[in-house]
């Protein structure tokens, strides 16, 4: 996408390739962090309530994440069904649950201007770290679009090539090294 003024694209220029790379306990931790003019319990909603994951996230699960227990997400519904369980959830501030053999954690903190989310993806190979985090840039992005309105549709599969997921995902291991 080249237009300056759709809301997506806006958004992912708005962040560099801001993200830390830890290893904990032979796992990588991808930490990623955006400022929100919204509230925590608007923002929670977006990631607990399938309906409203739908509009924005790879995640799309089979029921709202906000208690602890087994739960299964897809991508598309043709998808096969993955494992989203719900390990963790103090509403509206931390959510943690499995997507395959992954691990995300969000935290959500109220600041003056709205919310602090903090996204951290654990995962095993080093070497798909760019690729998670231009995902999840995107995503981001496409959250933040839609948390202040825009009705954009989500940018999943190979329609985040039209984002400049290529070019994001270089980006990152270049600078989680």
């Amino acid at each position: 996408m080249t237009d300056t003024t759709d809301p997506v694209t806006a958004e992912i220029a708005a962040h560099g390739a801001d993200a830390i790379l830890t290893e904990v306990a032979g796992r990588w931790v991808l930490t990623m962090i955006r400022e929100l003019p919204h509230s925590v319990d608007r923002v929670w909603q977006k990631l607990t309530e399938p309906d409203q994951l739908a509009t924005w996230s790879p995640v799309v699960p089979d029921r709202p994440l906000i208690s602890i227990g087994p739960a299964t997400s897809r991508e598309t519904p043709q998808d096969q069904s993955v494992d989203a369980e719900v390990l963790v959830s103090d509403p509206p501030h931390e959510l943690v649950h499995r997507w395959r053999g992954h691990l995300l954690r969000w935290t959500l903190t109220a600041t003056p201007t709205g919310s602090r989310l903090t996204l951290e993806h654990t995962f095993d190979e080093r070497t798909e770290r760019g690729m998670y985090a231009a995902g999840w840039h995107i995503c981001l992005a496409v959250l933040a679009a839609v948390l202040d309105g825009h009705a954009v549709g989500r940018v999943v599969g190979s329609r985040a090539n039209d984002y400049g997921w290529s070019a994001l995902r270089d980006r990152y291991d270049a600078n989680l090294t």
